[in-house]
C-alpha cells in the first residue's frame, strides 16, 4: 500500500512545487513580447493565472480517474491526456513570470477538491468517469474561448498558447467520447460550472 502511495504522492508534489516538463514547445515563444499597459499586462496575468489554476485541478482529476480506472485502453487514454495537461501547466507558469505575475495562492486547496472529485467520478465507473471527462473538458474550452476575447490584440504570445490548450482540450473530450463517455445529467453540470466559476473568480485575485 504504501509503495504504491509513493508515486502518487510524488506526482502531487511535483504538480505543486516543481516545474512542470514538456516535450513541445511553448507555442509562440520565439514571438517578440509585446508592449501592454500596466492594466492590460496585470489582466493578461491574471488570466494565465486562472488557466494555471485549471491545469492544476485537470492534474489532480486526472490522477484520481486514473487510479479508479478499470479499463487498461481508457487509463492509458487518461494518463496520455494528463501529460498534454502537463504541458500546458508549464506553459501557463512561463507565462505567468514572463508578465511578471504570480501564481494562485490556492493551488493546493484547487488541487485537493480536483483530485476527491477523480476519485469519485472513477469509482461511478469508466463511462461515468469519461462523461466527466469530457463535460470538465468543454467546459474548460468555453472559459479559453473567453480568455481569448478578452486578451489585447497585440498580445500574440499569450494568444498562441491559448490557442493551443483549446486545440488538445477539444481533442480530450473528443476521445472521451469515443472511448464511450456517458452524457452527464443537467443538474451535474450546472453544479460544475458552479464550482468553476467559484474558482476563475477567486483564481482572478488570490
Amino acid at each position: 500500500m504504501i509503495e504504491a502511495l509513493i508515486p502518487e504522492v510524488d506526482k502531487i508534489l511535483r504538480t505543486l512545487f516543481a516545474p512542470a516538463p514538456t516535450r513541445r514547445p511553448m507555442p509562440g515563444q520565439d514571438l517578440p513580447e509585446a508592449t501592454l499597459a500596466v492594466a492590460e499586462k496585470r489582466h493578461v496575468a491574471a488570466l494565465m493565472r486562472i488557466n494555471h489554476c485549471g491545469e492544476i485541478c485537470a492534474q489532480a482529476l486526472y490522477q484520481g480517474q486514473a487510479l479508479t480506472c478499470r479499463d487498461p485502453e481508457i487509463k492509458h487514454a487518461l494518463e496520455q491526456a494528463a501529460w498534454e495537461e502537463t504541458e500546458h501547466l508549464n506553459w501557463t507558469e512561463r507565462r505567468i513570470a514572463e508578465l511578471d505575475g504570480r501564481k494562485s495562492l490556492l493551488n493546493p486547496l484547487w488541487y485537493a477538491g480536483s483530485l476527491a472529485l477523480g476519485l469519485v467520478a472513477g469509482k461511478l465507473g469508466d463511462n461515468w468517469n469519461l462523461g466527466f471527462l469530457a463535460e470538465t473538458e468543454r467546459q474548460v474550452e468555453k472559459h479559453l474561448t473567453s480568455h481569448l476575447a478578452q486578451l489585447p490584440a497585440q498580445d500574440q504570445k499569450s494568444r498562441q498558447v491559448l490557442e493551443q490548450m483549446r486545440v488538445d482540450e477539444i481533442s480530450h473530450a473528443e476521445k472521451a467520447v469515443h472511448h464511450g463517455a456517458r452524457k452527464l445529467p443537467d443538474p451535474v453540470k450546472r453544479a460544475m460550472r458552479l464550482s468553476s466559476t467559484v474558482m476563475t473568480k477567486t483564481a482572478y485575485f488570490v
